[in-house]
């Protein structure tokens, strides 16, 4: 079985995200959604939110699991016996961070590839960080997100 998986903290999932976990499921048997528990950012959706948000909205979407982690990726790849980490990348600013980390995790471990994968252009310059902006702003965001999402959005930021 191909296994990949595809990390980020998703807080929260965009279309963007969306886009990019169903062309992997076309790609690998099965893609696990990686929720990422870091330390150093204070997310506005706890890790368990995240995690129902994005089974929520990936729901039609065959070959794929959610689930969380916390460590070296590569571990976690390890023990879900992934061939693939899938990255997503926006910009050129994205690569440059992304190549890096890429280098890293093929020291760590070499037989983990790293494939990067670019969201449709529609949904390119979309990040969490700057939908939660337009969001707490009281701007129009569902364009950029699941329904789900937004109506989970719209109810944190209101209390």
């Amino acid at each position: 079985m191909k296994r990949a998986i595809y990390p980020g903290s998703f807080d929260p999932i965009t279309n963007g995200h969306v886009d990019v976990i169903e062309r992997v499921a076309q790609i690998f048997d099965e893609v696990v959604v990686a929720v990422a528990r870091n330390e150093q950012k204070v997310p506005l959706f706890t890790e368990n939110e995240r995690v129902d948000l994005i089974e929520q909205a990936i729901a039609k979407t065959k070959g794929v699991r959610v689930t969380s982690f916390d460590g070296l990726l590569v571990e976690f790849a390890r023990n879900q016996e992934a061939t693939a980490l899938v990255r997503g990348i926006r910009a050129l600013s994205d690569f440059e961070f992304e190549f890096q980390m890429a280098l890293m995790n093929r020291k760590l471990a070499p037989k983990l590839e790293t494939i990067f994968l670019m969201p449709k252009e529609e949904y390119s310059y979309i990040s969490s960080r700057m939908v939660r902006e337009i969001a707490r702003l009281n701007g129009d965001i569902s364009s950029f997100v699941p329904e789900n999402v937004r109506l989970s959005l719209l109810d944190r930021l209101q209390r």
